[in-house]
């Protein structure tokens, strides 16, 4: 079958995308100075008189083709890469959903750097283990949501992880009930062998949710394992303003800081209802690859699915564009050329402004 996709070897790299606004307000608040500062000794109007090799257009033009090569540079380190050949691939793995707790507790930092982000380092670790199995992640708080639906597709599990964090999820709780349902729901009418792993500090205060659905969960072959993640002592849940710095700790009703520690009879309970097992996290070790060891000597159901074979490299034609355009841009002169004083190639007319 052919056919044709488009997909990035190295996205993690578009994040440097992100430097082009810095730069478009650095270099504009740099012409305002620069305005401010000749308007201290004369008129701007004057500008063209006092300093006829200036050329205001010009450096517009040298900016905005500097600009263009550093977005060529960045997507060509990310490698576009164009897909021609599909084909169907037999493998044997089984389906797995991560449900990952993104409640503000998890951003307690007994587990260093913090609950949340030892959980995600433990993923990435695991997904760059498996082979023919099929993964999916889902984040809960008060309420859950899928944010990768079950895949092959390694490279876009790593990247929809990198997204996930508390203020995905506005209402706060610790929904495991939910989370599992959502995971037998998404998993499909598939025969696969299917494998769920919580991941959470297993502060729920609905249990008896969590129960039952661990128990239809059961009914339907799928295993359910769970990590603990937080320690004895405990740790206080850190607050952030908007800009990601930190202003202090949650306090509870009477000014006193809020010391979250880890609950684990709901997280046993689940494991041993799901026939999984339960593993507490420290700061040596998360755990997960213990489970992924014992969902590994499960039965593996043979998964057929379609992928691109062949992909070629597209990142020379933006690496090529990117030198021409800062070719042009040495080129171009950051002043005005003592011939070009009689042509007006990049100021208007300054008749029509008189």
């Amino acid at each position: 079958m052919e056919t044709n996709i488009l997909r990035f070897e190295n996205p993690q790299y578009l994040y440097w995308l992100l430097i082009i606004p810095v730069l478009v307000a650095v270099y504009v608040l740099i012409r305002i100075w620069n305005k401010k500062q000749f308007e201290r000794f004369a008129n701007i109007r004057l500008r063209e008189y006092l300093v006829p090799m200036f050329s205001s257009a010009r450096a517009n033009i040298k900016f905005v083709i500097f600009t263009l090569a550093i977005v060529l540079l960045i997507i060509g380190a990310a490698n576009l890469q164009s897909g021609s050949k599909m084909e169907k691939v037999k493998r044997e793995g089984i389906d797995i959903f991560l449900c990952v707790d993104i409640s503000n507790s998890m951003h307690a930092e007994d587990i260093a750097p913090n609950r949340l982000e030892r959980s995600k380092q433990a993923i990435y670790k695991l997904i760059s283990k498996l082979g023919g199995d099929r993964i999916g992640v889902i984040v809960f708080a008060g309420n859950a949501y899928v944010q990768l639906p079950i895949t092959t597709d390694y490279s876009a599990a790593k990247m929809f992880l990198s997204t996930v964090d508390t203020d995905l999820i506005p209402t706060q709780g610790t929904e495991i009930g939910r989370a599992i349902e959502l995971a037998v729901k998404s998993f499909g009418e598939s025969e696969h062998s299917k494998a769920i792993v919580i991941i959470s500090d297993g502060e729920d205060h609905e249990n008896g949710d969590a129960v039952k659905a661990a128990q239809e969960a059961a009914k339907n072959g799928i295993k359910i394992y769970t990590i603990g993640m937080g320690l004895d002592e405990g740790a206080p849940i850190p607050l952030y303003n908007q800009y990601g710095k930190r202003t202090g700790y949650k306090k509870d009703k009477e000014g006193n800081v809020v010391i979250t520690k880890l609950d684990d009879h709901i997280l046993r309970q689940i494991a041993e209802i799901g026939d999984g097992i339960y593993v507490r996290a420290s700061n040596s070790n998360v755990g997960l690859d213990k489970i992924y060891d014992d969902i590994s000597n499960a039965k593996k159901s043979e998964i057929e699915s379609k992928m691109f074979t062949d992909y070629e490299d597209r990142f020379q034609w933006f690496v090529g564009a990117a030198i021409i355009l800062i070719i042009i841009e040495i080129l171009i002169s950051s002043g005005k050329r003592g011939w070009e004083l009689n042509f007006k190639f990049f100021e208007p007319d300054n008749e029509n402004n008189k």
